[in-house]
């Protein structure tokens, strides 16, 4: 299994409907892209205020690196990444294997 993190800082101008869509759809890649095992959604909620401004996360799992390669070009992927980059002032991504 392989764990996909985004670590997101929205543009100030993005707004609650924004992030809810870009939600919705993270949360459809399971069923729409084979090898997406699960995706979870949070905003951050640390009392720790170490967080840089990031907002949100996000988490995906992948089922093998078959699944990771099969996401990374799939067209959901690329479609995704038209609505959520304009929104996007900032991203970290950080993948690992268990």
């Amino acid at each position: 299994m392989i764990r996909h993190i985004l670590l997101i800082k929205f543009k100030a101008a993005s707004t609650l409907a924004d992030t809810e869509h870009i939600k919705n759809l993270f949360m459809a890649m399971p069923e729409k892209v084979e090898g997406v095992v699960s995706v979870e959604w949070g905003i951050n909620d640390s009392p720790e205020g170490k967080n840089k401004a990031y907002t949100h996360s996000v988490l995906m799992t992948f089922a093998n690196e078959a699944g990771r390669q099969n996401y990374l070009p799939h067209p959901e992927h690329d479609a995704l990444k038209k609505v959520f980059g304009p929104l996007l002032d900032d991203i970290i991504v950080f993948d690992y294997s268990l």
